[in-house]
């Protein structure tokens, strides 16, 4: 019996975000546009250097949940927070955007994660990440029963990072395929790539039936010299690509099929989530039985609304643009 059409799992994360300038991205090292892995001394540095900034829940896969559940599609999300009061506001966020948030809390041990996002005026987003309770997350915080009722299971590149997580994710994969299901997986970020490439391309080959990426993360997991020579080895590992490569638009391979998707047009403001709205709303149209060239649309669509506004999170009605025609979604997207 499906219960869900879309189950997420990943690394539960209060995201906080604030405009920065690259003086400020100099002055901690940080390299524009990507993600590091920072401890708690690091985390509270960061913090305190910091402008004005909007708290709210996050983490890739609970941001795809999100505008999933916006879309209309049924979404649970499984990720691990702390009993604390960061843990709260996560908790609070994701349960009122209409996803079932079964994870029970950690108790005692490391607090809620948290991801420092700085803002540059081009809209680019660099992400500082402290992981916390994160990295408790294993396969005793899998839910079968929810795995087994949904129609996909997605699985966050981000959480490969712990060796727990990664066996939580093969056995979610076992419990998905035993009951029928589908497993997609997000390859994340090319750093995180490149820490697990033959763990990466081992899941993608044996477990993976959907598999996203951009243009960097698919090169980096085949070490290809150009796109095209990674999309031809994607081909070959799994059955559905979806290769993201921003205002180019993206790229939909499905066995001889290939789909080319226009970007939809809108003003950068800030690229936070623009991978995860896109994952959204290519799964919401498939698990609803749309063929793959509109899946792409709705995923374009929903892209493009998030880098439309600062955070990651829905502010248009989602349902209402990918509803509304081409004319329609310009307007509403300026």
């Amino acid at each position: 019996m499906t219960t869900l059409d879309i189950l997420g799992i990943g690394n539960a994360i209060v995201d906080v975000l604030a405009r920065a300038d690259d003086a400020f991205l100099v002055r901690h090292g940080m390299a524009k546009g990507g993600m590091a892995l920072i401890g708690p001394e690091d985390a509270e540095r960061i913090y305190a250097d910091m402008g004005p900034g909007v708290e709210s829940s996050g983490g890739s896969a609970a941001n795809t949940c999100a505008a999933a559940a916006a879309l209309g599609a049924r979404v649970g999300y499984l990720g691990k927070v702390a009993d604390d009061a960061l843990g709260r506001v996560f908790r609070h966020d994701i349960t009122a955007a209409g996803v079932h948030f079964p994870t029970p809390p950690l108790a005692g041990g490391a607090p809620t994660a948290r991801c420092l996002i700085l803002v540059t005026p081009d809209g680019q987003r660099t992400m500082n990440t402290f992981l916390g309770a994160c990295v408790t997350f294993g396969e005793r915080d899998l839910d079968p029963v929810a795995i087994a009722g949904a129609q996909v299971t997605y699985l966050e590149g981000y959480l490969f990072d712990p060796p727990d997580a990664q066996a939580a994710f093969r056995a979610a994969a076992r419990i998905a395929h035993a009951a029928g299901r589908k497993v997609a997986i997000t390859l994340s970020d090319p750093f995180c790539v490149e820490r697990h490439r033959d763990a990466f391309r081992a899941f993608v080959r044996d477990e993976a039936d959907i598999l996203f990426a951009n243009e960097a993360e698919i090169r980096a997991l085949y070490h290809a010299d150009s796109f095209e020579a990674a999309t031809e080895a994607a081909r070959q590992d799994v059955g559905l690509a979806v290769l993201t490569r921003s205002e180019q638009g993206s790229v939909i391979l499905a066995g001889a099929e290939r789909h080319a998707i226009a970007a939809a047009p809108t003003k950068v403001v800030d690229t936070t989530g623009a991978g995860d709205a896109y994952a959204a709303g290519f799964l919401a149209a498939l698990t609803a039985g749309h063929p793959l060239p509109e899946c792409g649309r709705w995923a374009s669509i929903a892209a493009a609304e998030a880098i439309s506004h600062f955070g990651a999170r829905p502010q248009a009605d989602l349902k209402a643009l990918v509803g509304g025609g081409p004319k329609g979604v310009a307007a509403a997207l300026g």
